[in-house]
């Protein structure tokens, strides 16, 4: 069966807006915000309806003013430009805490453990003390870990989102495929991506059939495809990757279907 002919739109589908592609063929955009300068611009076109706003530069025979062009989309570029620093000061961050104090808490635990070897066997209450200390050190490093991961991973970090994804892959219940270049897509885009996608694993119920998410660069743009999951999940991962710049399409639905996230990539 031709699969192109049984694809639907869920029952949410919005109108094409603010730009968006053209969407036919099963393919609807997740809803969102306008950004502010589109704003500016659909509010303008009443007034000027009305008589009430300054008359544009082709009502004047002049050529448009394109610095005007410019400063409505600066601010578009302004949030995603704050969005990459965040996701540096993000990746910072976690490295701080693994060389500082990671290693820190690492290295008192070995000298706790020096110095129990150290303790003579008449005293066992000594070393028992110690190996409760040691104890909670463990517990306190593995907290920090867990902590970092959740600022940025540092196997995301070290070897790109492949990696990363499959570890995630590891701990879900559901069977899930991970297919992932070895190229890099930059520490933003990664981060986006690699959020989005956690979340929507961490959705899925359980018993639910196998999924395959698929990672690939298109042009300028990091791609991702995640396969079998209910479409329901796509505004997850919108949250985490509109601040970028990126967009959310599902295929499918209601139900089981696609979700695709595009990202602005390095």
């Amino acid at each position: 069966m031709d699969t192109a002919t049984t694809r639907s739109r869920p029952d949410w589908t919005v109108p094409r807006a603010w730009g968006e592609p053209d969407l036919s063929g099963g393919v609807c955009p997740i809803p969102v915000r306008p950004a502010v300068p589109d704003d500016r611009v659909m509010m303008l076109e009443p007034a000027q309806g009305a008589g009430d706003a300054p008359p544009t530069a082709a009502e004047h025979g002049t050529a448009p003013n394109h610095r005007t062009s410019t400063r409505l989309h600066a601010p578009r570029e302004a949030r995603r430009q704050a969005e990459q620093e965040h996701w540096q000061r993000r990746r910072l961050l976690e490295r701080q805490l693994h060389d500082g104090a990671a290693l820190r808490i690492s290295a008192l635990s070995l000298q706790l453990g020096l110095i129990r070897h150290r303790v003579p066997d008449a005293e066992p209450d000594l070393r028992a003390s110690i190996d409760v200390l040691q104890d909670e050190l463990h517990a306190v490093l593995q907290e920090l870990r867990d902590v970092a991961g959740r600022i940025y991973p540092p196997l995301l970090d070290e070897a790109g989102l492949g990696p990363a994804l499959r570890e995630v892959a590891d701990r879900v219940a559901t069977p899930v495929r991970i297919d992932a270049p070895e190229a890099r897509f930059g520490p933003a885009a990664e981060g986006a991506a690699y959020f989005a996608v956690t979340d929507c694993l961490d959705a899925l119920d359980e018993g639910v059939p196998p999924v395959e998410v698929l990672v690939y660069r298109d042009g300028d743009v990091l791609a991702v495809d995640v396969a079998g999951v209910d479409v329901r999940h796509g505004p997850l991962m919108h949250d985490r990757v509109h601040r970028m710049g990126g967009t959310i399409d599902v295929e499918g639905g209601p139900g089981i279907g696609t979700i695709i996230a595009r990202i602005p990539c390095e």
